[in-house]
């Protein structure tokens, strides 16, 4: 086949694939379903021509015009689904079935953490001298006596210092609760327990001192909805270590990959809610809004976050996405 022939015969798909590209605006849902399957037909043909034109007719302008028209098209044929709506489907339904997916791991973490943490508190109040000792230096002005109705005596930059530890520590919790998974869960838990013994014991001494209402004011705007990402985080980590456990009819490692891929995506899903809890600690709370209502924007915060494991979790009875 001479250039001339290639020309005459090949030209008028090449002018139409053209057409389609242009049309559809890098958007090929544009073309309808008929104009997509023309889409695909003609790039597929394309970029056989331009195959050939490369072997044939190298240096020909023919083959730049073919390499730029197949470009043009390639991204419409194999770009869908777009990125951003990716992103989109994992933050609105992926994300949710996941974490719901979950729910036994979420209940062993949640009792790792708050069974030592009633403990601890109950424990504090009994002999707060004894638990004091646990304390760590950041946190020993919530044990000094106040009067009553008078708050810690901290400045503002002192309340922001202490607001950041109780912040940085939950995130740092979260972070080494998730790379515990890797330790059989064995990390994950003592993790879990550790924190809740620091959690009960602070709270019980703050309690114990009469600083109980001011404790609370301090943490609960944005404590319940990190604790709640603690949790989750946890559940991933935990079913990690499962992986490595009782891997079934897998390898052990072929099983962590399985389960490693899900629950770094928990991971990544949960860290804007971190940040929304980072957000409402460093513009809330410094506020003085008074118990009720920073108790009101704490529950607030953890009942949309469930809400939405619940309701987005469950989209259509679907099982969760394996990724």
């Amino acid at each position: 086949m001479n250039l001339e022939r290639f020309l005459r015969e090949r030209e008028p798909s090449w002018r139409e694939l053209e057409r389609l590209v242009r049309e559809a605006k890098r958007r090929p849902e544009r073309l309808g379903f008929g104009g997509v399957r023309d889409l695909g037909a003609h790039y597929r043909a394309a970029a056989a021509d331009l195959a050939l034109a490369r072997r044939r007719f190298a240096g020909d302008p023919v083959v730049a015009r073919l390499e730029q028209l197949v470009g043009r098209a390639r991204h419409l044929v194999y770009a869908a689904p777009r990125r951003r709506l990716a992103l989109g489907r994992f933050f609105g339904t992926d994300y949710w079935r996941l974490v719901a997916a979950r729910r036994l791991s979420m209940l062993a973490a949640a009792a790792l953490l708050f069974a030592p943490a009633l403990l601890a508190g109950g424990w504090a109040l009994e002999d707060p001298a004894a638990a004091g000792g646990l304390l760590p230096a950041e946190y020993a002005a919530v044990t000094e006596p106040r009067p009553e109705g008078a708050d810690l005596g901290l400045s503002p930059g002192e309340e922001a210092n202490f607001s950041s530890e109780v912040f940085t520590n939950n995130i740092r919790v979260t972070l080494l609760a998730f790379a515990g998974g890797l330790t059989a869960g064995l990390l994950t838990g003592l993790v879990l327990v550790l924190n809740g013994v620091l959690l009960g014991a602070v709270t019980g001494l703050a309690t114990d001192a009469g600083n109980g209402r001011v404790f609370t004011e301090l943490v609960i705007a944005h404590g319940v909805l990190e604790l709640s990402c603690i949790v989750v985080t946890a559940a991933a980590a935990l079913r990690m270590g499962w992986a490595i456990v009782e891997p079934g009819r897998k390898t052990r490692a072929e099983s962590l990959r399985n389960e490693a891929r899900p629950a770094l995506a928990i991971v990544l899903g949960t860290a804007p809610w971190l940040v929304l809890a980072g957000l409402v600690e460093g513009f809330v709370t410094p506020e003085g809004l008074g118990l009720a209502t920073v108790t009101a924007v704490g529950f607030a915060l953890g009942v949309v976050y469930w809400a939405l494991v619940w309701w987005r979790g469950r989209v259509r009875g679907e099982p969760a996405p394996s990724l």
